[in-house]
């Protein structure tokens, strides 16, 4: 049997959103289709409010709390939705600085789980710090401007690159936002990595 090369998709997500807490676990899921695609997800936070221009701190209204909820209920993932925008930046930036090791996955699913599962305020530094030591480490908080203007540059980046929302699966450079039922997802990936492939050996 042939063995493919990896593809790499940058995928943005902000802890803030639920949707993107929804794409998280839809991927989860798909892991084998992304092993038979040979597609690595390289997840990468960004601050969702830099891209938008979305208050922190705002009440999410209830027609967009309907949407989010109907499209997990389609997707079969239970979640329990913040009342207000999550002010994440803390979170995102150390995802960021942990990103290509064994803690991004970690941090990602810890955090995740402790806002769209448990409730827990991630804007309280004593939670983060919490979280952290759930995983074996303590936050060094001397770093925390540096990890700033690292999640800063990140948004804009991604700005530049047409990004709009969360999630966003950059394909060949393009931003496809949203996510969908497996069977989309995996047909969309499927399409993309043959493409790429291809174009690849011509």
């Amino acid at each position: 049997m042939r063995v493919l090369a990896p593809l790499r998709v940058r995928v943005y997500y902000d802890f803030a959103s639920s949707l993107g807490y929804v794409a998280h676990r839809v991927m989860e899921r798909m892991a084998h289709d992304l092993e038979e695609f040979a597609i690595v997800l390289d997840w990468t936070p960004l601050d969702l409010a830099r891209i938008t221009g979305w208050p922190r701190g705002v009440v999410v209204d209830e027609r967009r709390r309907a949407n989010v909820l109907r499209v997990a209920r389609e997707l079969s993932v239970a979640i329990r939705m913040p009342t207000h925008f999550v002010d994440s930046r803390a979170a995102n930036a150390l995802a960021l600085e942990f990103a290509g090791t064994a803690r991004e996955p970690a941090w990602r699913e810890r955090v995740y789980s402790a806002i769209h599962e448990e409730g827990r305020c991630i804007e309280d530094a004593a939670v983060l710090a919490s979280l952290a030591r759930d995983l074996g480490f303590e936050i060094d908080a001397a770093g925390d401007e540096e990890r700033l203007a690292a999640l800063e540059r990140v948004s804009l980046s991604a700005r530049a690159e047409q990004v709009t929302g969360v999630p966003t699966f950059m394909l060949g450079g393009w931003p496809v936002g949203g996510i969908q039922e497996d069977s989309v997802m995996r047909s969309l990936l499927g399409r993309f990595a043959a493409k790429t492939r291809r174009a690849a050996a011509n």
